[in-house]
């Protein structure tokens, strides 16, 4: 019996997708995570830009908290944020109705392959 190996799929912006292959990003915060995300979970990495797969990862940690509960410590591998109001600015671009009791999965990956 042949085992099809299953590998969930995170995707990032452009400018994001650069900063993991230079590993200065090891790490990502979402909400609603509609994947199950979960520790030693393959990862696909996709620039959403152009569609394209750029890594392969496995997640080595997940931190689990409402959003106004996360630290400077959890957001460690994480592009900074000036504020907590500078962090949920950030995330309403790509979520709606974010505030301080949004759960939130911190979600850090190790690069294990480059495409």
């Amino acid at each position: 019996m042949i085992q099809k190996l299953i590998m969930k799929a995170m995707k990032f912006r452009g400018f994001k997708a650069q900063m993991i292959l230079e590993g200065t990003k090891t790490s990502s915060l979402r909400l609603f995570d509609d994947k199950n995300l979960t520790k030693e979970d393959d990862l696909e990495l996709i620039n959403f830009d152009t569609g394209q797969p750029f890594a392969y990862a496995k997640i080595t940690e997940i931190i689990e908290k409402p959003l106004g509960e996360i630290t400077d410590q959890d957001l460690i591998g994480h592009e900074s944020f000036g504020s907590k109001e500078d962090m949920y600015a950030s995330l309403r671009k790509y979520y709606t109705d974010v505030d301080a009791t949004t759960p939130a999965k911190i979600v850090r990956f190790k690069v294990v392959a480059k495409s």
